[in-house]
């Protein structure tokens, strides 16, 4: 049994891996298409064709994505006993941090599906650096484990 879960762990942890990969491609990608989206005419043909593109962006990477990767991830944290420890505690606020940014901008994207348009193209570009910093932070968590 335990060279199975040996194996297995091996499998999950790729897994795990590479949706994280997907729903961070996901989370870097929405916010440019919403900078792009609010550059075309409200109810024009290319702002259309935009909310196409959020919506398949969110169906088919972003939520799949994270459902897969939570589950693998919290089988994997409590296989190696990471629910004890003090950086695991640390990342697991990062994700749920970018999980919530991820609802939010799945909500935004909604918003501009209906013409609402409450942030500027500037701020859509600052809200484009959240996942790129968290993944920092937690990468560096999970690596260094410093507590």
């Amino acid at each position: 049994m335990t060279e199975t879960l040996s194996v297995l762990y091996i499998w999950l942890k790729s897994a795990h891996i590479i949706f994280v990969i997907f729903w961070m491609a996901g989370l870097f990608m929405l916010p440019r298409f919403f900078v792009y989206h609010q550059e075309s005419a409200v109810g024009s043909e290319e702002a259309a064709k935009w909310v196409d593109r959020e919506s398949k962006l969110i169906k088919i990477i972003l939520n799949p994505s994270i459902i897969i990767m939570w589950v693998v991830g919290l089988f994997l944290a409590w296989h190696i006993g990471a629910m004890a420890e003090g950086w695991f505690h640390a990342k697991l606020l990062f994700v749920l941090a970018l999980s919530g940014y991820h609802g939010w901008i799945v909500g935004y994207a909604k918003k501009l599906a209906r013409g609402e348009r409450k942030l500027t193209g500037k701020q859509l570009r600052l809200l484009n650096e959240v996942p790129g910093i968290a993944a920092a932070i937690i990468v560096i968590l999970v690596v260094a484990k410093p507590f």
